[in-house]
């Protein structure tokens, strides 16, 4: 599946647009996590632990996204746009969303 941030692929014909396809991933953010990481913050370090956890929603997200073009036919997803919220009482939650345009591709 390619998945692309641009609305066109270099060298590719769209056959067929299927539409929007999305893809989400909330997770839970550890309260005593949370501590360390704002003392980090405040010295400058890396947050590791919120990369990771960022990157594993990501990616979840994305899976999620590519498995529903694939059910429509699509090998393609075009023009995707990645959004992250914190949600939840006292922002505890990670929320990440996808959404694109599944099409089907041929290269030209």
């Amino acid at each position: 599946m390619i998945v692309v941030t641009t609305n066109e692929l270099e060298r590719h014909s769209v056959k067929t647009y299927y539409g929007l396809v999305t893809g989400e991933s909330i997770s839970g953010v550890n309260l005593f996590r949370d501590f360390f990481a704002s003392v980090r913050d405040i010295f400058g370090d890396r947050v590791r632990s919120y990369e990771k956890e960022l990157l594993a929603a990501q990616e979840t997200a994305l899976n999620e996204m590519v498995e529903r073009a694939r059910n429509l036919g699509a090998n393609a997803i075009l023009g995707v746009n990645i959004d992250h919220e914190h949600i939840g009482g006292r922002q505890s939650m990670l929320l990440v969303s996808v959404y694109g345009t599944a099409a089907k591709i041929f290269s030209a």
